[in-house]
């Protein structure tokens, strides 16, 4: 079954809150994809909540322009899952997970709207 760890941060007040949500809780949440917004009553949080990213239990992060709930080795020269080396215009295949909530995914982080 599924469970997550849910970060959830208030820009206003710049303070986060974590939520941990098991089984019938987390439901919801599955199929989701990273930039959509859900209703803050399902992690106990009021106003709207926007899912901007997150990671599954190996620490994999989860990339926004990567479609399905797969990992995949992709060639990346920056953004998510990728530090800067010594040189510009460096390269390197990364493995990373895919835009949409499975139940491998363990953390999610997400912005009160």
């Amino acid at each position: 079954m599924a469970s997550f760890k849910i970060v959830v941060a208030d820009g206003k007040t710049r303070k986060t809150q974590t939520v941990e949500l098991k089984d019938q809780q987390a439901q919801p949440l599955l199929g989701l994809r990273l930039g959509e917004e859900v209703d803050g009553s399902l992690l106990g949080v009021q106003g709207r909540v926007r899912i901007t990213g997150g990671s599954d239990r190996a620490g994999f992060p989860m990339r926004s322009d990567i479609s399905g709930g797969v990992k995949k080795y992709v060639l990346l020269t920056e953004g998510v899952g990728f530090r800067k080396g010594s040189g510009n215009g460096q390269k390197k295949r990364k493995l990373v997970r895919g835009n949409t909530i499975t139940d491998e995914i363990y953390q999610l982080n997400c912005v009160l709207v």
